[in-house]
């Protein structure tokens, strides 16, 4: 069992078309690039369904505001604004607070 290891996408390109070369034969492709073979299946089915563009590893990436829809843009205004709102009430406790210490302070 080999354990794998990281690829660029350009490698996961090459790995799957090698192995679609030799007649989806996935021990070659194990042995010539030391992937596992759980990789390699995916890699090949992800291609043959939808292309290239599905070997991409899109893990943590944000959609920009242009690819968002009107209610996801309306979801990250709602969150903007709740995130607005608790700094602007933790800054007035605050204020309240020293206001307190100063009037105690005060003889």
């Amino acid at each position: 069992m080999n354990k794998g290891r990281k690829t660029t996408y350009e490698e996961r390109i090459e790995i799957v078309q090698y192995t679609l070369a030799h007649d989806l034969d996935y021990q070659k492709a194990i042995e010539k690039y030391h992937v596992s073979y759980q990789q390699v299946y995916a890699w090949v089915r992800k291609y043959k369904a939808d292309g290239q563009e599905a070997l991409q590893d899109h893990r943590g990436r944000k959609k920009t505001l242009e690819e968002l829809d009107e209610q996801e843009q309306l979801k990250l205004r709602i969150k903007e604004l709740e995130a607005r709102n608790e700094y602007l009430e933790m800054e007035n406790a605050l204020a309240k607070k020293l206001a307190e210490i100063r009037r105690r302070n005060t003889p």
